[in-house]
């Protein structure tokens, strides 16, 4: 079938788009400045600081434990230093520039476990509290972990049975993680009783950002597949996905596999089979399916809610996303609606002619949950994928390892 040349025109377009999610009293969003659940404003006398691109690992806990206990709050974004300069009216305010933090009647918390202590004298414990003796073990297997996790990510192995050593110590150390999770019931660690079942507590938690980028980035340089590998860790990811307090926050592999090198001092990979195959789909962004998110029936119905969501949020952004992609001056417009026509139509559309880099500049910079939810990227990827190759093989600007300087902020705004 040869691709139509008709691109629909953002009126066509705007119809098939999700109506704006409400921000403050609706499901949790990367977008929303003031958190109500349909409480009072004048009680949300918390402030959170936390990064734009909701990249960083200790924001996500303190935002989470904030859903979770349905706190009112607002929400201050700064720029995280390996994608722009720290904010002025920040620095004033944290000398440091360390995120995350939280205000409270002018008060200014730093240091994420430090914020959770607070929020539990003024809130109370999401379960069992930070300092139970449990908990304190809980806080110290995850530190293991992520050293294990550090140690064969993030430092180079000289030859191969050091290689084997790092992943073994690190199987060892997840697997202790399971053990833990079997303890209960539930599933969880530290499970809270609601009158809509149980939820993760506090030491949930704390594991929670970095496993999410544990499963994401041993996928991408070692060809490990965490969920595969670790049963009990999948499960407690299946119930994870299943509460909105949670998925409001998650990132995807392709965000987190290119936006850790420059947090992380490097990465290292382990070039195989399942590695090169892994790195492939992340990085053309077919994704990896149910390793990244389990436990979502993706049907026709859901599938065209997550590209409604996806249309709604580039519309609202559209003139930017122009303005900043490589073929700038509007030009960049028609593939950019040839894109979304695929994506909704599910019928290839021929983009202008020598727009492929472009179109996978774009694939390559969507970021979530900042851009959108998980599944609404997927699906946006992988049309802008399928709308490049019909131009050409031309790849966008790299991805940077040392910055990601392209994803400053103030291009944004």
């Amino acid at each position: 079938m040869n691709p139509t040349r008709n691109a629909m025109s953002w009126e066509e377009l705007a119809i098939y788009a999700a109506d704006p999610i409400d921000q403050i009293n609706g499901l949790n969003n990367p977008y929303s400045s003031l958190r109500l659940f349909n409480k009072s404003e004048s009680q949300a006398i918390v402030t959170l600081y936390r990064d734009n691109h909701a990249w960083c690992p200790y924001c996500q806990k303190v935002w989470i434990w904030l859903e979770l206990k349905n706190i009112p709050y607002r929400i201050k974004k700064v720029t995280m230093r390996c994608y722009g300069e720290k904010e002025r009216w920040y620095l004033k305010k944290v000398p440091s520039g360390m995120l995350p933090a939280i205000e409270i009647e002018n008060h200014v918390i730093t240091e994420s476990d430090e914020i959770l202590f607070v929020l539990e004298e003024i809130y109370g414990p999401l379960g069992q509290s930070l300092n139970e003796n449990k908990v304190l073990e809980h806080r110290r297997l995850e530190r293991e972990l992520f050293s294990s996790w550090c140690n064969w990510l993030c430092r180079n192995s000289l030859f191969k049975a050091q290689e084997e050593q790092k992943k073994e110590n690190f199987k060892n150390v997840a697997k202790k993680f399971e053990k833990e999770l079997q303890k209960n019931a539930s599933g969880w660690l530290t499970p809270v009783s609601t009158k809509n079942g149980e939820k993760p507590g506090s030491a949930d938690v704390i594991f929670i950002p970095y496993v999410e980028r544990m499963n994401a980035s041993l996928a991408y340089y070692k060809g490990y597949s965490l969920r595969d590998e670790h049963p009990i860790i999948n499960t407690w990811l299946k119930n994870l996905e299943k509460l909105e307090e949670y998925r409001g926050t998650q990132g995807d592999f392709h965000t987190h596999a290119h936006d850790l090198p420059p947090q992380m001092g490097g990465c290292f990979t382990d070039s195989n089979k399942n590695q090169q195959l892994f790195a492939q789909k992340i990085d053309i962004g077919s994704g990896l399916g149910q390793l990244e998110l389990v436990d979502f029936k993706v049907d026709q119905k859901s599938e065209q809610h997550f590209e409604a969501l996806a249309l709604e949020r580039v519309i609202k952004h559209k003139e930017r996303i122009v303005s900043v992609s490589p073929m700038k001056n509007k030009l960049f417009d028609q593939p950019l609606r040839a894109a979304l026509t695929s994506m909704i139509s599910k019928k290839d559309c021929r983009p202008d002619e020598n727009s492929a880099s472009a179109l996978r500049y774009l694939r390559d910079r969507i970021s979530v949950p900042r851009d959108m939810p998980l599944l609404s990227g997927r699906l946006f990827r992988q049309a802008l994928e399928r709308t490049a190759n019909i131009d050409g093989s031309d790849l966008g600007p790299k991805i940077p390892t040392k910055n990601r300087l392209d994803q400053n902020p103030i291009q944004f705004n």
